[in-house]
């Protein structure tokens, strides 16, 4: 008599592999993180082209103290240096200037998002930025101090959807 395959084993083993997971804190699976007063959620970059020069990385940054938070510097081993965007329209014009900080005003969320508005510039990249893989980035808030995130790689719509779904 054949034998029949073990439809059981993969939904074990599966749940042999997500088990450990739920063993970890909150922040690690809902992909956000805390500084004091300060959410930041679902930090992620676009994937870029080989030899691409620079790529941009986006998330929120929500202040739920009382005073303002100011972004003052970003870091990451993927890229020589970091810089903070933001998006004007001069005239019939969109242009890109980096700027000293980010303020936040309490009870407030900065959204990053492409298309528009603030985002990091990671400058003189080091490697290719590759969809699935993910960014260090090491965030720096005045009188805050410094704070480590991953930023995952995927397509602006993919990371742009997964990021508004964090918002509670």
């Amino acid at each position: 008599m054949p034998s029949r395959p073990n439809r059981r084993l993969p939904a074990l083993a599966t749940l042999a592999l997500l088990l450990p997971l739920a063993a970890l804190p909150g922040t690690a699976l809902a992909h956000e993180g805390a500084l004091d007063d300060l959410r930041i959620a679902h930090p992620f970059a676009l994937p870029t082209p080989p030899g691409a020069p620079n790529g941009a990385a986006y998330l929120d940054i929500t202040v739920n103290g009382e005073r303002p938070a100011r972004l003052i510097g970003v870091e990451s081993p993927a890229s020589d240096r970091v810089e903070i965007h933001t998006l004007r329209l001069d005239g019939e014009t969109m242009t890109m200037r980096p700027v000293e900080a980010l303020e936040i005003a309490p009870g407030e969320t900065l959204t990053m998002r492409p298309g528009g508005g603030p985002h990091l510039m990671l400058l003189e990249l080091k490697a290719p930025l590759v969809a699935g893989e993910s960014v260090p980035l090491t965030l720096e808030f005045a009188e805050r101090g410094r704070m480590a995130v991953e930023a995952w790689v995927q397509d602006a719509m993919t990371g742009s959807e997964a990021a508004d779904g964090h918002h509670h």
